[in-house]
């Protein structure tokens, strides 16, 4: 029976795991919209009158989104809760006239996904093993904060341990399992918020894996800043970014943070409930080009924050794929329909592709590491399948060297097995 559950609680996806000695077993839900092993990180919440006036339907993952389109308008959507765990500035948010902080959310995602579990959930879990990235997401992070939340919300489930595992050093000991000899090893995972980097040298000594952990490297950028690239340079402008309003006798541009808000579309239901959307709708009565913030405010109103996710993200996806690609976003009217060449897109990223290569340098020069001294290179996570990011690899390393897999599932693997190991210390952030 499994003493541990592996717990990957991504910006995008959430997955768990368990194993049964050098196996591994995605946890599977049932929920309203199916069965899955792999849960989007999201939340609804929506009146019921069957259940009481104060009561509220609340889904998880994929049952959540089902919720969010069948009822528009009627259904609180909250996506990427993981981007505020580290955020000093998130206190929380209000569902229905009642504040959610961080931490209720997070043990009201979980409470669904072992309703949803049912039986698969175990019973007698010994320990609960928690990926963490090497570098939270947003401007200023505070990983002891997001330590904290996660602590505070875990405890209410009543693990007997909790532990923590950087992500890419998890995605490293699954992808370790396949070795077939001795090898210093470069993992790349490319989550939805953050970037991380794991160097660590395995060995098998006496029949059994040993691994020593060479450094560590992140950044709090990835495929979530690359839609916000796309957004802000697609949408924003035909939405009021960079018009104007007249105050008294002055002409001033709109403020670009409601922009900032609209291009995180995992915020877009924290910017509908808060004082800076009752500005932005002052500013249409003064607005140069009203048209443009009342589209703004059409798309804020209408939950369309989604939708624009998956027309972005089926953008991106075929730009991996060829050198331009359709995008489609009816909200917009005419404007909702372009061509989108890859060259602008890597244009826009530029700066993030520069920061993540930076991340890369740094663990490298900080551990005296050549390129030439790395055996194996794993890029998991989606991001890594865009050609720009991919180069970032192929111009250093062979490319017998680079190999990827697991997108979804190597992080929570490789937490169970890590959960499963007597030196689980060694591998824990402390």
């Amino acid at each position: 029976m499994a003493q541990a559950l592996g717990f990957d609680f991504g910006t995008t996806n959430t997955v768990l795991a368990t194993a049964d000695g050098q196996t591994t077993h995605s946890m599977a839900f049932t929920s309203a919209a199916g069965g899955a092993d792999s849960m989007r990180t999201a939340l609804s919440f929506m009146k019921d009158p069957q259940l009481g006036a104060s009561a509220l339907k609340v889904e998880a993952g994929h049952a959540a989104i089902r919720q969010f389109i069948d009822n528009p308008g009627d259904c609180r959507f909250l996506q990427s809760i993981k981007t505020f765990a580290a955020s000093a500035l998130f206190q929380g948010t209000l569902i229905y006239a009642k504040r959610h902080s961080f931490e209720d959310l997070m043990e009201v995602f979980i409470r669904r996904l072992r309703n949803y579990a049912g039986d698969n959930w175990p019973s007698d879990v010994k320990r609960i093993v928690t990926g963490r990235p090497v570098h939270f997401a947003g401007a200023n992070p505070e990983p002891v904060l997001a330590t904290e939340r996660y602590n505070e919300a875990l405890s209410r489930f009543g693990f007997p341990e909790v532990h923590y595992v950087y992500e890419p050093v998890a995605a490293a000991f699954y992808f370790a399992q396949n070795l077939k000899s001795d090898a210093t090893v470069l993992v790349a995972d490319f989550g939805g918020g953050t970037t991380d980097y794991s160097l660590i040298r395995f060995e098998t000594v006496g029949g059994k894996l040993t691994a020593t952990p060479i450094g560590h490297s992140g950044v709090g950028i990835a495929g979530d800043h690359f839609d916000y690239r796309m957004i802000d340079n697609i949408v924003a402008p035909q939405i009021g970014k960079g018009s104007h309003f007249k105050s008294f006798d002055k002409i001033l541009e709109v403020p670009t943070n409601y922009y900032s808000s609209f291009g995180r579309w995992n915020q877009l239901s924290i910017f509908k409930t808060s004082r800076e959307f009752e500005d932005l709708k002052k500013l249409v009565r003064v607005a140069l080009e009203p048209e443009k913030l009342e589209t703004f405010i059409d798309l804020v109103d209408h939950d369309e924050g989604y939708p624009l996710y998956q027309a972005v993200s089926a953008t991106k996806m075929a730009l991996s794929a060829a050198d331009e690609a359709a995008f489609d976003f009816a909200p917009l009217g005419r404007g909702g329909h372009r061509t989108i060449r890859r060259a602008d897109f890597e244009t826009w990223i530029a700066d993030d592709l520069a920061r993540i290569e930076t991340a890369l340098d740094e663990v490298l020069e900080k551990t005296n590491t050549t390129s030439d001294m790395i055996d194996k290179v794993f890029l998991t996570g989606g991001t890594s399948f865009v050609p720009a990011v991919r180069r970032i690899f192929t111009e250093r390393f062979d490319k017998d060297r680079i190999e990827t897999g697991g997108e979804l599932l190597s992080i929570a693997h490789g937490l169970a097995l890590i959960g499963e190991r007597e030196d689980i210390t060694q591998w824990t952030v402390q």
